[in-house]
């Protein structure tokens, strides 16, 4: 992430520039542009987005979100996925899905690129548990290793390719192991 203004801006300020790629966040008053994705990370949130909703959407359970803008805290994110539960995905007048979210997230997961802060992105990530959010997870590619945040507890750290993952009390019938989130990358 690389800052692109000393200027201190508010978050209503921010909301009011046009969107821009690479794509811009709002943390702690300045404006930090985020990496653009590249094959791995494309690789990775892709088939997650789709395995995620392939299991919780149809039945109504949650569903997931690329790279979707979400603002509350005083920040606004960017997050390479975001998981809803069904009855909190913001919707507008029309019942349908809203443009825009101010809630943080039931699930959050992030997915390092070349370049890019683990510092800043952690932040991110404990960010959302202090506003809600019941997990967060870092994925490093290059590492092949996912570290797993909840509220007030313990980092834990996956790097072993038949661990399973642990989810979100909301997606408990998800059976993911380190395998199958890397396994995207040699097919």
């Amino acid at each position: 992430m690389v800052q692109i203004s000393s200027k201190t801006l508010t978050l209503g300020e921010l909301l009011e520039l046009p969107e821009t790629k690479p794509i811009r966040e709002y943390i702690d008053g300045k404006i930090i542009e985020k990496p653009m994705p590249q094959g791995k990370h494309s690789a990775i949130q892709g088939e997650l987005v789709a395995t995620i909703n392939h299991s919780m959407r149809s039945k109504r359970i949650a569903r997931a979100f690329p790279e979707l803008r979400c603002n509350f805290g005083d920040r606004s994110i960017v997050f390479d996925i975001v998981v809803f539960t069904w009855e909190r995905i913001t919707r507008d007048e029309k019942g349908e899905i809203a443009n825009i979210f101010t809630l943080a997230p039931h699930w959050t997961i992030e997915i390092l690129s070349p370049g890019q802060s683990q510092t800043k992105v952690t932040k991110n990530i404990l960010h959302c548990l202090k506003h809600g959010t019941e997990m967060g997870w870092l994925i490093d590619p290059d590492e092949q290793t996912i570290f797993v945040y909840r509220p007030q507890q313990e980092v834990e750290v996956y790097d072993q390719l038949d661990l399973l993952l642990s989810v979100p009390s909301f997606a408990q019938e998800l059976h993911l192991t380190v395998q199958d989130i890397f396994t995207c990358l040699i097919e």
